[in-house]
């Protein structure tokens, strides 16, 4: 049996661990290069199956060009830890693949042959051959680096045949102690009474209970005490044989951590009325704040400026009244300091992707420029880990997980949507999945203390309402993008520390001055959200466009039969029912000449699941009146 060393595991069986590699375009082979292992991902991108290479010879089979001299390659292994090379090797059909093929030493067969692990990436499946490879090294040192901590190896009988050292620490029994013993004498009743009559009867029907599937259960000291441990069970075949490898994570800490947990709800009973209160008042406030901002950009008498101010400033104060409210029971020393969020979210990237698994593909983008906040280091990353938790139980099949962070600017008219947000600089954390989605009514009541989706033991409900009270607190801005089917993105806006003051509401009662193009074009501005499709409204006429208006698709056609004279359709790409690229196909189809111009609050169009045409133009959601005024210029002009 091969076995495979790691720097905090020790001893993996080479089976067990290829097991969980079996995707990956691995081959395990002799010193003298023969064949011993074939991954699934080898036989897709070779053509041979697994049954077909065992005790093969690799270069006879694959015939690398240019051709390589295994004893020196397996010289360079042994003086430099590994070697990689360009290689075009033979597809079963005939024709060429080129690879770059990287080979370690994968530890000793059952005879003390030398074996090599050979790692071949298809540069065909890159945009370019070193980003895929860095993307595929990632991806296998985070495999190795969330291996859990004890590891236990049984045959078929229920024979331990390998202890590593961490499950001695766990156990208490040290390795030579427990090998060649029936794996029961870990285990409390009633399991250890019933542990071979469930391998039997696996084997027998292959009715699966823990292999491949994982569970919780209990783990028996040498002592006598029991613990809480995380079971997940992989099987393989070694040598003719079968074993199963047994992974074990000790939940002690984090069953505590649950205990704690429920009693702070118990705590945390009361905030959950009070915050309802403050729920209701605030939707009052929202009406009367948003309506006497856009008083205050249409009055000019400096008397009645006053007053709306004086009122203003009032709903200011309840606005504020309800933030305490809000933030009962969520109340937590903070400790802010001067923090680059680009450098901190890169460098803590590392643990965010072994936190999620290898199900679940993290991009991490940074856009250049300054993004500098006054922010809780420590709770901002707790913050970032609720959110790709959430992301990734949202995504149970796997998915594309976007963290982006850059500077944003809010101009006013953007603010007037959300009451509790002022005008000004931010910098923008957006944290986007791929996954389900969420539905009007979760959205309303994402944030509530102990509202979740998740099935009873599975979540809290507390994680979205931490992230909440924290970016509050933190004097910024968090929004929920969501359409049910297409991810969910949501936006941490932290204030920038540059110009974060001199950018909040300005002081001059006078009207803001438009300095942006404009026009006299009919314009068609489609928005299922009636409060972001009146602010565009509002923009386009200030403009000087003549605007009708839809808030689905359905509806959007019926106005373009009713008017001739549309010159661009304006809409949101992801809308309940006929989304916004959907509508573009009728458009292009009967209105040719109309133009359109989408906009999307996810990181990226294809996100939501839509591949728009490379000649169409969009929008990241929030964009200024003056992105807005340049795209449709550069549109219709």
């Amino acid at each position: 049996m091969a076995e495979f060393r790691t720097p905090d595991t020790g001893a993996v069986n080479s089976a067990g661990l290829l097991s969980l590699l079996d995707p990956v375009n691995l081959i395990v082979h002799t010193a003298q290069g023969v064949i011993s292992d074939w991954s699934t991902g080898s036989a897709a991108l070779f053509g041979w199956t697994r049954d077909e290479v065992i005790g093969l010879h690799v270069t006879e089979l694959l015939s690398p060009k240019p051709g390589v001299s295994l004893e020196d390659i397996a010289s360079s292994i042994r003086a430099d830890g590994s070697w990689k090379s360009n290689l075009e090797y033979r597809h079963k059909d005939g024709h060429t693949i080129s690879v770059l093929s990287r080979w370690i030493p994968f530890g000793r067969d059952e005879d003390g042959t030398d074996l090599f692990l050979q790692f071949n990436e298809d540069f065909r499946a890159a945009a370019t051959i070193q980003e895929n490879l860095a993307a595929r090294e990632a991806h296998f040192r985070s495999i190795l680096q969330t291996v859990p901590e004890a590891m236990v190896v049984i045959d078929e009988v229920g024979t331990i045949t390998s202890f590593s050292t961490t499950a001695e620490d766990l156990f208490g029994y040290e390795a030579h102690e427990v090998e060649g013993r029936n794996v029961r004498m870990l285990m409390p009743t009633p399991d250890r009474d019933n542990h071979d009559n469930y391998i039997r009867n696996y084997l027998r029907t292959g009715q699966r209970r823990i292999i491949g599937l994982g569970r919780v259960v209990k783990g028996l000291r040498k002592d006598g005490s029991t613990f809480p441990m995380e079971l997940a069970v992989g099987e393989a075949i070694s040598s003719g044989k079968r074993i199963f490898t047994g992974f074990i994570r000790d939940l002690t800490s984090r069953h505590k951590i649950e205990e704690e947990l429920r009693q702070s709800q118990k705590m945390e009973a009361i905030g959950q009325l009070t915050g309802g209160l403050a729920h209701d008042f605030n939707n009052l406030l929202t009406i009367i704040s948003g309506n006497l901002e856009m008083l205050e950009m249409r009055v000019r008498d400096p008397k009645a400026q006053v007053l709306l101010r004086e009122a203003q400033g009032a709903t200011d104060d309840g606005a504020k009244l309800t933030g305490q409210l809000l933030a009962f029971g969520r109340r937590q020393p903070l400790n802010p300091r001067l923090t680059d969020l680009g450098q901190m979210i890169s460098s803590f990237s590392e643990l965010i992707r072994r936190t999620i698994g290898d199900q679940v593909e993290l991009r991490t983008v940074i856009r250049a420029g300054e993004n500098e906040a006054l922010v809780d280091g420590p709770q901002l990353q707790n913050a970032l880990l609720n959110l790709t938790l959430n992301a990734r139980d949202a995504m149970p099949g796997g998915g594309l997980l976007t963290i982006e962070v850059s500077r944003s600017h809010l101009d006013f008219d953007y603010a007037q949507m959300y009451p509790q947000l002022r005008a000004g600089d931010y910098v923008l954390v957006s944290v986007t999945d791929t996954g389900m989605g969420m539905t009007d009514e979760v959205k309303q009541r994402a944030f509530e203390p102990f509202f979740t989706t998740k099935t009873m033991g599975a979540g809290t409900g507390l994680g979205l309402s931490m992230v909440y009270g924290f970016v509050r607190q933190s004097g910024g801005h968090i929004q929920i993008y969501s359409e049910p089917g297409q991810g969910t993105s949501i936006r941490l806006f932290l204030p920038a520390v540059q110009g974060a003051v001199a950018t909040g509401h300005a002081e001059d009662i006078s009207a803001p001055v438009m300095d942006y193009p404009g026009g006299d074009e009919v314009i068609l501005a489609v928005e299922d959200d009636p409060r972001v499709r009146r602010v565009a409204v509002a923009r386009l006429e200030s403009m000087g466009y003549k605007v009708h208006e839809a808030s689905n698709g359905v509806e959007a056609l019926d106005v373009l039969e009713k008017h001739d004279d549309i010159a661009l359709v304006f809409t949101d790409i992801s809308m309940p029912g006929m989304s916004g690229d959907q509508l573009a196909e009728h458009v292009r189809e009967r209105w040719p000449d109309i133009r359109i111009l989408f906009t999307s609050g996810y990181a990226e169009p294809e996100v939501a699941g839509k591949e728009l045409a490379a000649d169409e133009s969009w929008l990241k959601k929030p964009y200024t009146a003056r992105e807005l005024a340049v795209q449709l210029r550069a549109l219709l002009d």
